[in-house]
């Protein structure tokens, strides 16, 4: 995969891979939740806001984690940053396993969040800091690789873990399985050298960021060395490096920068990734599939295959055309899944049905003494029944749907989900190959991210910013990257149980047009140009 620079260093590669095992924690925390919401949900019978924001926590905590990651990263250098990111891994995933109730839940979810957040910054700028120009996509692109090879492990732990663990308990497996590659990752953390840049330019100590790019590239010259380690100095020193230059970080000089970090960063989630990500098996399910966790697995092989090809050609291509095959990409399959949506009342059935079934478990639940409620619980509950049901008679009416028609009158709660069930079957037999043509279409979705934003966002944002503000820039991408995905999973419960699907999917379509027009009007190209240079022409324009 990488064997250019394997011949070339072996410690250089694996301090990037060590680095980028925090994306594996990112990928792995990012899918695992798909496992466990709906279990969740059940269990301490949330309401369609509380459950978004259960399982948004972790999202939260990223946010906060993406405001405050700069500073460690620049006070106390990449390295111990990355440390203390593994020990917030750690807590995170015991926590969230043993969780007692929903507000504890809440917390340790929040505290992972917070460690996830911190590696968006830290992790891209220790590689982009210690990579060589010709190398550094592939090398900043292995943390996105790690993310879809942890998505990947997150959907065949959560399928082997529901097979083989209690059903009351599966979802704490899910959770706390974490806990081993986090401790994993934490120990070799220890390993790293702190990043040579931030040694010169931060910590001023010249002679050992020298030693550590002498060890990075062991066949540069002393004169080499030397030029190398004046540029860094004199990028730092024309960059005007003070500390009162540090706190003034939205300047025209950085206007650009700033702009393009914030619209890579937010159309990456308004594409919509996070969404299908964390509720695949739910959407799947939407679209008819009768075993909607074995499908997902398709899109964790998909994002895995296809990062690893846009890892291969960011150096090669740049990042600026793989964005475009991307955007292509995502429009496409996105249009697609919007008319299927639309068009056939088959979805519609389905769709209803299982928010009818959904309703008719839960509340069956409460009424049998598994779950903890309270009067306002159990009436919020039986409105959602009620509101099912009838969405389901609408969905099914001669009119709409050429299916068995349902009108419900006195059934009880265990016939009427038996009912919906039967109906679900039905619908999506009767969809013939407008199942599988949705699945495909979000394969080439989940294709389309991973080739394009995917591979890019982390590389591109390291690479924009001067070294005095390559942190803070990194810290603004991250920040502006999570909460869009955070307030998109909070919503994306409420609007689901509102709106049909086919509306989420054309305005995620529409953002990807949006986007498509940026990348080709302003993106500017990075591929094989130093740090230094990329930095100096963003400030001058």
């Amino acid at each position: 995969m990488f064997l250019g620079i394997i011949v070339m260093n072996k410690k250089l590669l694996l301090w990037a891979i060590t680095s980028a095992l925090a994306g594996f924690l990112f990928g792995f925390d990012t899918v695992v939740i798909s496992g466990a919401e709906s279990k969740i949900q059940q269990l301490w019978s949330l309401s369609g806001s509380m459950h978004g924001l259960a399982i948004s926590a972790a999202l939260w905590g990223t946010v906060l984690g993406s405001l405050i990651g700069s500073f460690p990263a620049a006070k106390f250098g990449r390295k111990k940053t990355l440390v203390a990111n593994g020990v917030l891994f750690l807590v995170g995933a015991i926590g969230s396993a043993v969780a007692w109730d929903v507000s504890s839940f809440f917390v340790f979810r929040f505290l992972g969040g917070i460690g996830i957040g911190i590696s968006t910054i830290a992790a891209p700028l220790f590689i982009s800091e210690i990579s060589p120009a010709g190398d550094r996509g592939k090398l900043t692109g292995l943390f996105q690789f790690n993310i879809v090879f942890g998505i990947l492990m997150a959907f065949f732990s959560n399928y082997i873990i529901v097979h083989i663990a209690p059903e009351e308990t599966a979802w704490r497996w899910m959770l706390g399985i974490q806990l081993v590659p986090a401790l994993i990752y934490t120990l070799m953390c220890f390993s790293l050298p702190e990043s040579p840049r931030w040694l010169i330019v931060d910590a001023k100590n010249e002679a050992q960021g020298r030693h550590v790019f002498s060890l990075i590239n062991p066949k540069m010259t002393d004169s080499e060395l030397d030029e190398l380690v004046q540029s860094v100095k004199e990028s730092a020193a024309s960059e005007g490096k003070s500390k009162q230059s540090r706190t003034r970080f939205f300047t025209k000089r950085l206007r650009y920068p700033i702009l393009f970090a914030f619209l890579i960063a937010a159309f990456n989630q308004l594409s919509g990734i996070n969404i299908i990500l964390y509720f695949a098996p739910r959407l799947l399910g939407l679209a008819g599939m009768e075993d909607p966790v074995a499908a997902s697995i398709a899109l964790g092989f998909t994002n895995l295959i296809a990062t690893f090809i846009g890892i291969r050609l960011i150096d090669v291509l740049g990042r600026k055309t793989l964005l475009i095959i991307g955007c292509v990409g995502y429009i496409a399959s996105l249009s697609v899944c919007t008319y299927a949506f639309f068009h056939y009342d088959e979805l519609k059935v389905v769709s209803s049905a299982v928010d009818t079934a959904s309703t008719a478990d839960q509340l069956m639940r409460m009424d049998n003494g598994e779950v903890y409620f309270t009067a306002e619980d159990h009436e919020k509950a039986v409105a959602a029944y009620d509101a099912a049901k009838q969405a389901l008679t609408d969905a099914t009416s001669p009119s709409k749907y050429s299916g068995t028609s349902v009108v419900f009158d006195g059934e009880s709660v265990q016939e009427v989900r038996d009912i919906a069930l039967n109906l679900k079957h039905e619908a999506s037999g009767s969809l013939g190959n407008v199942s599988m043509t949705v699945l495909i279409c979000m394969v080439v979705f989940i294709a389309a991210h991973a080739i394009g934003s995917g591979t890019i966002i982390w590389v591109f944002i390291s690479e924009i910013f001067p070294n005095d503000q390559r942190a803070a820039g990194q810290s603004l991408g991250s920040f502006t990257h999570w909460i869009f995905a955070a307030g998109l999973t909070l919503i994306f419960p409420i609007a689901i149980a509102h709106f049909d699907a086919g509306y989420m999917f054309g305005f995620f379509c529409f953002m990807m047009i949006l986007q498509l027009i940026w990348c080709l009007g302003m993106m500017p190209e990075t591929k094989g140009r130093s740090l230094e240079e990329i930095a100096s022409e963003l400030s001058s324009k």
